[in-house]
C-alpha cells in the first residue's frame, strides 16, 4: 500500500470521527490506568460496568490500596482473570504512593515497570492520557493493519513498529482509536462488514478477494 493510500484511509476515518477516543470510562489518567489493566482479555463494556461503581468509591491510589485485594474483588469479580488483576492493582497502587507521589508516569519505562502493565497498556496510558504518538495493537488494530495492507506484521511488535513508521504525522495521534473502532464494528473478525466501509475501496482484502 502507498503512502496516498494511507493518507486518503485515514482521512475518511478522520472525516467520519473527528474526536476519537477509548470507550473505557475514565476521569483521569489513574482511571484510565486501572481500566486499561482491567480489560485484558475482558471487553471494555464489562469493564465500565465494573469501574463505575468501583471509582465513585475509590479512584485514588490511596483509595483503591485501602480496599486492599479481596475488597477490591467485590468491585471487579464480573470481570476475567479477577484475582490476579486485583493482586496487580493493589501492587500498582503501592509503587505509585511510593515511587510516584500517586501521580501516573508519563514515560514508557517506569510505566511498564508496574504490574499488570505490558506495552499494549502503557502505549493505551501514553496516548490517551498523555497526548504522545504510541499505538496500542491489540487484535482489532493486528487485523485491520494485516487485512487491509495498511501495515502487514507476523506479530503486534512488528505492526507497532510499521504504524508508528508509515501513518501519516498528522494522524498518528488518533490512529490508534480509529483503528480500534473500525475493527471493533466493521472490519470484524468473522464476517466483515464491507459494504458498509467507508474504506472499502481502498482495502487490499477487498482487492484480493474481487481478483478471485
Amino acid at each position: 500500500m502507498n503512502k496516498q493510500k494511507r493518507i486518503e484511509i485515514f482521512t475518511r476515518l478522520r472525516d467520519a470521527n473527528p474526536n476519537p477516543t477509548t470507550e473505557l470510562n475514565y476521569s483521569n489518567p489513574f482511571e484510565l490506568l486501572i481500566a486499561v489493566i482491567l480489560s485484558a482479555q475482558a471487553t471494555d463494556v464489562g469493564v465500565n460496568k465494573a469501574t463505575d461503581k468501583l471509582f465513585p468509591i475509590a479512584n485514588t491510589p490511596e483509595a483503591i490500596y485501602a480496599l486492599g485485594v479481596d475488597g477490591l474483588k467485590e468491585y471487579i469479580k464480573t470481570i476475567g482473570l479477577f484475582n490476579s488483576k486485583a493482586e496487580n492493582v493493589i501492587k500498582t497502587c503501592k509503587i505509585l504512593m511510593e515511587q510516584h507521589g500517586s501521580v501516573v508516569p508519563d514515560n514508557r519505562e517506569a510505566l511498564e515497570a508496574l504490574p499488570g502493565v505490558g506495552r499494549k497498556t502503557a502505549n493505551v496510558v501514553l496516548n490517551t492520557a498523555f497526548r504522545q504518538p504510541a499505538m496500542a495493537v491489540d487484535t482489532h488494530i493486528f487485523r485491520v493493519s494485516n487485512r487491509t495492507g495498511i501495515a502487514p506484521g507476523k506479530n503486534v511488535l512488528e505492526v507497532e513498529k510499521r504504524l508508528m513508521r508509515l501513518v501519516p504525522k498528522e494522524f498518528l495521534m488518533d490512529a490508534h482509536h480509529w483503528l480500534i473502532l473500525h475493527g471493533r464494528y466493521t472490519c470484524t473478525a468473522r464476517k466483515p462488514k464491507c459494504g458498509a466501509c467507508i474504506i472499502e475501496d481502498l482495502c487490499e482484502f477487498k482487492q484480493k478477494r474481487d481478483y478471485q
